[in-house]
């Protein structure tokens, strides 16, 4: 009998190897961030308004760049990720910034076990779900996590664009969680060519799904939006239609590529 991949592993080796690549590449634009440069899109800057003086749970937050984004606008940030070479990363981009985030490394839905006390707003954004199988616990860290009254947001990739083959050519995958999405990876978004091999293991969650979730965890949402562009270049066959706004060749206006969520506790 074959035994059961350890997904959660194999994610976190291959993002580990992804992270030294990212940190180099274009696409973050690090040395620009160090300058000033925002490394937050319209999207979320918009929606979730002012963070002054505000706590905040950042969920998968990579390496950090998002999470000290938010600390430069006054807000007391704690960021988790699955990684150690990207909490490690995080901390150091930390230090070096004057900044006074702080990084825990665990599994997002081990967060309660290692991230102590309550939150003002616990955030996450892009391609962050679609490494977890099964969203209640998830919708359940975050309820536990927030003070009562205290605000829920995602901006996440669309599970319309998780149903096509990589190069947007036909639909591959189902749009509701169904079974896990093993793909062999070679490279990254930020450098299709890089080193990195690699089973990954995924789940595309519809938006009822991510919802009766939240709902489920007795959270109440207050604002839903569907985005028809993605504010990153991270797809393959992507053409810029306005700055910093992006669509699939060929289906350009056609399918929503972002989707975003407020809810309250």
């Amino acid at each position: 009998m074959e035994t059961k991949p350890d997904y959660f592993q194999a994610n976190k080796e291959l993002w580990n190897q992804r992270t030294t690549v990212h940190l180099d590449s274009a696409f973050y634009n690090l040395e620009g961030f160090k300058k000033g440069e925002t490394v937050l899109t319209p999207i979320e800057l918009s929606e979730l308004g002012e963070v002054k003086g505000k706590t905040m749970l950042h969920l998968q937050c990579h390496f950090g760049m998002d999470s000290l984004d938010w600390a430069r606008r006054g807000a007391g940030v704690t960021g988790v990720d699955l990684s150690d070479t990207a909490i490690s990363e995080a901390q150091k981009l930390n230090a070096e910034m004057g900044l006074d985030a702080s990084f825990v490394c665990c599994n997002v839905l081990d967060t309660s076990a290692h991230v102590p006390g309550q939150f003002d707003i616990v955030f996450t954004s892009y391609g962050t779900i679609g490494w977890l199988p099964d969203l209640q616990p998830w919708a359940q860290v975050v309820a536990e996590k927030l003070k009562p009254g205290g605000l829920f947001y995602i901006a996440e990739f669309h599970p319309v664009v998780w149903m096509f083959d990589d190069e947007f050519t036909r639909i591959a995958y189902s749009y509701e969680n169904q079974e896990v999405i093993i793909t062999e990876n070679q490279g990254t978004y930020t450098d299709r060519a890089a080193d990195i091999k690699g089973k990954e293991y995924s789940w595309n969650h519809s938006i009822s799904e991510v919802l009766n979730a939240l709902i489920g965890a007795g959270l109440q949402i207050e604002q839903f939006n569907e985005h028809m562009y993605s504010p990153y270049p991270c797809f393959r066959n992507v053409i810029e239609f306005e700055t910093g706004k992006w669509h699939i060749k060929g289906l350009e206006g056609k399918i929503p590529m972002v989707y975003s969520v407020k809810a309250k506790k």
